[in-house]
């Protein structure tokens, strides 16, 4: 008889304890800032990845997961594709309708995965019109009906050719035009935060953005592109009375994976970049973030720096670097920055953030670093985050801030005051009117217009030359404040014969 030991306590207790640590480790992405093209940037980031990765107790999303989940790449090039469809013909034609059903299906798991234009649609086209007549030979009515919809529905014109298709596939293919034209379609409206984006449908080129297409319900695969920023493939399932989209082109567009997962930071805003691979961690799935970056001061060495984001809560939970030169990272100072981002330890080969000015040593004026660990995270947002000490002049800010509001509050209460001193105006007017064109001093209804009106009158001259004065002294207030980063406001002030109207907007 076999021998089957039961497993001690100890051991069990064992197995749950490595268990709970493998657990416990949360699942991160490394993505390297910058310009992505940079051989130094892309090397080192690299290198701190393998660093990471080697760490048993580490998960860490890999780069081919990374590409594999946003920018799905096929394996085989148009030419191999179209020689698959080639032979997936033959196979129909000679009768094994169901080897040309295999080939079919896989041809065009990777033609979806192609770049988006004409090259692919033309593939996706053919692979879809031979798959309905297979399915047509196998008996398979509804998916032949089906697979010639994928092509009707995004190219309603489309016509058969006749030497390549029997008379019966065509009737059968013009009633499904037919019927098609009579189904009820759904608007589905695109918009890109990248202007006149191209907009790929299924990889059908159908227009620039804004647009808006009356479909087919259904699912579509949706890519747009603007010179050579290209969004996430996505299915848009187009339902409803109208389906509204806007793709954020500019944030997608700055994600590349080749030849390393990367965040192009160019304007060299971090705070955007922050909140870009917070909103790219929520997108895979996982709990932390880690971006490293080169930085290169104006003076001084240059920086190696790892910054570790939470993405649940949107926290900067620690930051470090090293001084490097050369295209390769020192090896201990790197294994030091991976201890440091994974467990918060500083060695002390290794330069973290200054929590007393809340500057990283390698900013420009910042004192170099005391080797002190991060205490409180900072939260990552699109408006100015930095956690220093305010600054001297932001009194003044605030104060222009308030005297442009209530300048433009003054000059909007103006236009509302003008338009009901029109309303008196028209009546004072009917009354003189009434009494042969003269205002008589016994018509207590006229007396009482034209009291109104004096004093809307006064009333008008003191809100514009109040408002105006409020806006003017904002405005010196505002330039004499001097910030870091100007205010994104925008102020409007427009009047004419019938009114007045002001407006101001901006983030504050």
């Amino acid at each position: 008889m076999p021998f089957h030991p039961k497993p001690s306590a100890f051991a069990l207790m064992l197995c749950l304890l490595c268990a709970s640590a493998l657990g416990a480790a949360p699942h991160r992405l490394v993505l390297s800032s910058g310009d992505c093209r940079d051989a130094e940037l892309n090397g080192q980031s690299k290198a701190f990845y393998d660093a990471l990765r080697a760490r048993p107790e580490q998960r860490v999303l890999s780069a081919p997961e990374f590409a594999e989940r946003l920018f799905p790449a096929s394996s085989r090039s148009f030419e191999d594709l179209q020689r698959q469809l080639d032979a997936a013909q033959d196979q129909f034609y000679e009768g094994r309708n169901a080897r040309a059903a295999q080939l079919l299906d896989d041809a065009l798991r990777d033609i979806r995965r192609l770049p988006p234009g004409e090259p692919r649609w033309k593939l996706f086209a053919h692979a879809q019109l031979l798959h309905g007549l297979n399915l047509r030979a196998l008996g398979k009515t509804k998916d032949s009906d089906a697979a010639f919809l994928q092509v009707l529905r995004l190219q309603p014109k489309y016509q058969l050719d006749p030497d390549q298709y029997a008379p019966s596939i065509r009737q059968a293919f013009e009633k499904l035009r037919r019927d098609l034209a009579r189904t009820p379609k759904v608007k589905l409206s695109l918009k890109s935060t990248l202007p006149t984006s191209d907009v790929y449908l299924e990889g059908l080129g159908v227009g620039q953005t804004p647009l808006t297409l009356e479909l087919p319900a259904g699912a579509y695969e949706l890519t747009m592109v603007k010179g050579d920023v290209v969004s996430f493939p996505r299915q848009v399932q187009a339902q409803g009375a109208d389906t509204p989209l806007l793709v954020d082109l500019a944030y997608e567009g700055s994600v590349t994976a080749a030849p390393f997962p990367c965040l192009s930071a160019a304007d060299g805003n971090e705070e955007r970049t922050w909140s870009h691979a917070v909103r790219l961690g929520g997108t895979l799935g996982v709990e932390e973030v880690i971006v490293v970056r080169l930085e290169r001061p104006s003076s001084g060495p240059k920086w190696f720096a790892a910054t570790v984001l939470n993405v649940d809560g949107g926290q900067k939970l620690r930051e470090g670097g090293f001084k490097t030169q050369g295209l390769d990272a020192p090896g201990e100072a790197l294994s030091a920055l991976v201890d440091f981002v994974t467990t918060g330890r500083s060695p002390s080969s290794l330069v973290v953030m200054n929590s007393a000015n809340g500057k990283a040593p390698w900013d420009a004026g910042s004192a170099r670093g005391t080797g002190a660990d991060l205490t409180a995270p900072n939260l990552v947002s699109e408006a100015d985050g930095s956690s220093g000490a305010a600054s001297p002049r932001s009194g003044l800010r605030t104060a222009s801030y308030v005297a442009v509001g209530a300048g433009v509050a003054a000059l909007g209460g103006a236009g509302v005051v003008r338009l009901l001193a029109q309303k008196d105006l028209n009546g004072l007017e009917d009354r003189r009117a009434a009494n042969g064109g003269q205002l008589v001093s016994s018509d207590t209804q006229a007396v009482a217009l034209r009291d109104s009106l004096v004093g809307k009158s006064n009333l008008l001259t003191g809100l514009l030359v109040g408002g105006g004065a409020a806006v003017v002294t904002g405005a010196v207030l505002y330039l004499v404040s001097s910030p870091a980063k100007p205010a994104p406001v925008t102020l409007g002030v427009t009047a004419d014969g019938t009114g007045a109207a002001a407006s101001v907007s901006g983030t504050f």
